[in-house]
């Protein structure tokens, strides 16, 4: 199915979860979010039939995420009945890593094809900052059971922020020994943007992947690496999103950078979210929701399918720079 604009659109990304483990400053302030009710939350059964809904308008990508999506409960069996049912062709999930070792082999098992992995910085002191409450050995653990457990491919998402000084070119080494592909993605103008509560977004901090790039390959140069270069078709890893792909000449892994900010790649979005309260957003940066939740339980199916197509209409054509959103980026899903 197409958009009013002629995109196709056949990825849903589901929030499972409101809750994390981290609090993390750019996703939500130091307490935390507000939690949500038990009745505001969907259903394990309720995602399910919401998403063979979604498969009848073309979805085939589903990403699952939070939160952090591996703290809801059900979260392996749902895995498992979103990978059997037709028309899904796979199911990803972005997460901190922290639970992985325990539960990685689970959800591999269940169909759970791929996983990203959140971590800006590594260097640990900086890392408990960032996360406000967590450890940097808990998440690199965790990148070491997904790859343990076959998961290919196995990306590393960092959200770039230029006031954290994050040692970029750390990053993207990590791709040359291990099948890592590190994603280095723009600071985006998700939430409150004055960012009095620790969790906005200020325009100074964006730093384009552009200018990313070069900062990474002068100091590649200076330690004696070469400069990064363009992948193949063929050398990109596996996935539906926006980013473009580079690598280390004989490198394991990639390099990628997403560009929200500096580069739109609207004409490309083929996306629609649904948060863990049960609203379908056409856009992040949008704050118009479709409440798929009522829907499903007040129509049935049926409804949420009209809910669907009433996305479909509403996807605009770009964000237009709109700076903030009524919403955190925990409550709509990373």
């Amino acid at each position: 199915m197409k958009d009013s604009h002629g995109r196709v659109i056949d990825y849903l990304r589901i929030s499972l979860t409101d809750r994390c483990n981290f609090r993390c400053i750019y996703c939500m302030p130091a307490e935390g979010v507000c939690p949500m009710g038990h009745d505001e939350i969907l259903r394990i059964e309720e995602i399910e039939a919401i998403a063979r809904v979604a498969t009848r308008i073309g979805i085939r990508s589903v990403r699952l995420t939070g939160g952090e999506p591996l703290v809801r409960k059900g979260v392996v069996d749902l895995v498992a009945a979103l990978s059997d049912m037709p028309g899904v062709e796979n199911v990803s999930m972005t997460t901190n890593g922290v639970l992985l070792p325990e539960m990685a082999d689970d959800l591999k098992a269940a169909g759970l094809s791929r996983v990203n992995i959140s971590l800006d910085t590594l260097d640990p002191e900086q890392f408990t900052f960032i996360t406000r409450v967590g450890r940097l050995e808990s998440t690199l653990n965790g990148i070491d059971a997904a790859l343990e457990a076959g998961f290919n491919p196995v990306k590393i998402n960092a959200v770039t922020v230029r006031s954290l000084n994050q040692d970029y070119l750390a990053f993207a080494k990590l791709s040359i020994d291990r099948p890592l592909h590190v994603r280095f993605i723009e600071y985006m103008p998700v939430g409150d943007s004055s960012g009095s509560d620790g969790s906005g977004w200020g325009k100074q901090d964006v730093v384009p992947s552009e200018e990313l790039l070069q900062i990474i390959n002068e100091r590649a140069v200076a330690e004696g690496l070469p400069e990064l270069v363009s992948t193949s078709d063929d050398d990109k890893p596996l996935g539906w999103g926006p980013a473009r792909y580079f690598q280390f000449p004989g490198a394991q892994g990639t390099v990628g950078f997403i560009s929200p900010l500096s580069r739109h790649f609207c004409s490309q979005c083929n996306r629609l979210r649904l948060t863990a309260d049960g609203k379908l957003r056409p856009c992040l940066f949008s704050d118009r929701e479709i409440d798929v939740r009522a829907a499903l339980r007040n129509g049935g199916e049926e409804a949420v399918h009209e809910c669907f197509l009433e996305a479909l209409n509403l996807k605009p054509d770009d964000h237009h720079d709109k700076v903030g959103t009524e919403r955190n980026m925990s409550q709509i899903g990373g």
